[in-house]
């Protein structure tokens, strides 16, 4: 194993390359295998594009496509040429865009050809260039790049330059710029590689989005480390998953993953007899979902908790027995601690805050240095805003978050944003959304609207229309109502907790009849 040059993470990730680079990187379901050759030649292609169109170190690049093994080789080149990376999720609406663009004002954006609203976007933000790549791997980007050279020295980065940024919504408004290094994203992977204990033989089934990041950092980050291969699905079909769980011996899903695959009945004991481990993560998987996946798989999940912020911060450990509703303990370099509102450690079985600090936790907020003030105390832990005790054994049991949010699939959903946008509509006087449990997503919203003295009255269908319109899907409510009033304690705060409560019943009749 040679060593790396530089701190630059592809740099990192090519030292540990296998020495035959004929070995397979990638093996998509068309049958096409690309190699660690084809992509190192690929990506040096891409690198040099991006240095011709004048992407200098620092610079971003934000890409908003459906997934294919040409976005690995971008998100890859991107490091390689000394560029940010800005993946974005392929829901994001035109008004969600916009904000990106104007506060990341990346050099180049690369999207979808046939998306008219972000070439409209980049015309107007003055975006330098603009390249298209399309779920087949097809557009200019991949044109323009078919003719540079097959070979691109990596550009020199430092361990704390920047590598990543990526958006995660605020409680309070507008979307945070989290600011990840190279050394973030390498000490993340080479904590993973250890803690899950990859072997010379394994190969990854990847079913998830590279947009976030679970499938990108978490998925293809180890995978490269290891210098091994996967098998890569351009989305997640539970018939897919079955076939190919015999090829593999690695699996990263969402608790909806599991959810899906536990109801499939070619499920069996047989079938994940190869599997060394199935890791899940992004959302709360719930208890009922580990004991019958268990039972059908005859393996237990292997959960691990992270952030936007800090990557993966505890994992299970893959030798130990499992218990539901754990997320294991901090990963290698990784100190966490569960405090009070004084930052007083809690008591093991008393829950408080999780605070974290190590090498894996990000630079700060994208030009915004008092929120990343705000949000680390004096002695530099990052507050996290989870609620959390210690088991006597040291493992994490996440209990809540502090901070209002949820989790709808394995993505961050804040209720702020979606009632700013109910509470623009005419008429309407509040709005509170609050996250309530779903069998499918782990979470969905409830959206319950009081409207002005007066005003006509409000059919949710106006609503779920102005929101699909505004925002991504998975943010947009899946039940609405309008309310006479919202419950309040003596501070005048809404009472989200006595929201849940009244409205659980009517919930659960909704779902399960939608199911």
């Amino acid at each position: 194993m040679s060593q790396p040059s530089t701190a630059n993470l592809f740099d990192i990730f090519r030292a540990r390359f296998p020495r035959g680079l004929g070995a397979p990187f990638m093996t998509l379901q068309s049958g096409q295998v690309i190699t660690y050759a084809d992509l190192d030649a690929a990506s040096a292609r891409v690198a040099n594009l991006l240095a011709r169109l004048g992407l200098k170190p620092g610079d971003r690049l934000a890409m908003q496509t459906e997934k294919s093994a040409e976005g690995v080789i971008l998100y890859l080149a991107t490091l390689r040429a000394g560029g940010v990376f800005l993946p974005m999720n392929t829901a994001y609406r035109a008004d969600e865009l916009d904000y990106f663009l104007t506060d990341a004002e990346p050099t180049v954006v690369v999207c979808d050809p046939g998306n008219t609203a972000m070439a409209e976007l980049c015309q107007t933000r003055g975006v330098p260039h603009r390249l298209t790549l399309d779920a087949a791997g097809k557009g200019t980007l991949m044109d323009q790049s078919a003719g540079e050279p097959a070979t691109f020295n990596p550009i020199p980065r430092a361990a704390s330059d920047l590598g990543v940024i990526l958006y995660s919504s605020g409680t309070t408004g507008k979307p945070k710029g989290v600011m990840l290094t190279h050394g973030n994203l390498a000490a993340n992977a080479e904590a993973l590689h250890q803690t899950w204990k990859f072997k010379p033989a394994d190969v990854l089934l990847h079913t998830l989005p590279i947009f976030h990041t679970h499938g990108l950092f978490v998925a293809i980050n180890t995978v490269l480390l290891n210098g091994t291969g996967m098998i890569f699905h351009n989305k997640y079909a539970a018939d897919d998953v079955i076939a190919d769980l015999p090829r593999a011996t690695l699996f990263m899903g969402v608790p909806t993953y599991y959810v899906r695959l536990t109801a499939h009945p070619k499920l069996t004991p047989e079938l994940c007899r190869n599997i060394r481990l199935f890791l899940c993560g992004s959302a709360p998987l719930l208890d009922e979902t580990f004991v019958t996946f268990a039972q059908r798989s005859g393996k237990e999940i292997v959960e691990r908790y992270g952030m936007t912020e800090a990557g993966i911060i505890t994992s299970a450990d893959a030798d130990k027995p499992r218990r539901a509703g754990t997320v294991g303990w901090p990963l290698p370099g990784v100190s966490l601690r569960i405090v009070d509102a004084h930052n007083r450690d809690m008591p093991q079985g008393e829950t408080g805050e999780i605070q974290i600090k190590g090498p894996n936790l990000f630079a700060g907020y994208w030009r915004k240095p008092e929120k990343t003030a705000e949000d680390f105390t004096a002695d530099g832990y990052f507050k996290t805003g989870d609620l959390a005790q210690f088991e006597p054994d040291g493992m994490v049991n996440i209990v809540g978050r502090a901070k209002d949010m949820m989790i709808s699939g394995g993505f961050n959903v804040y209720p702020k944003e979606i009632e700013g946008v109910i509470d623009a509509l005419p008429g309407v006087a509040e709005s509170a959304v609050v996250g309530m449990p779903h069998p499918d997503f782990g979470e969905a919203g409830l959206a319950v609207i009081t409207m002005n003295a007066g005003a006509n009255p409000l059919d949710t269908a106006t609503v779920r229309a102005a929101l699909k319109d505004a925002l991504a899907n998975y943010k947009v409510p899946k039940m609405i109502v309008v309310a006479d009033v919202l419950p309040r304690n003596a501070m005048g705060k809404v009472q989200k907790n006595l929201l849940r409560a009244e409205y659980r019943t009517a919930w659960d009749a909704q779902i399960k009849a939608a199911s």
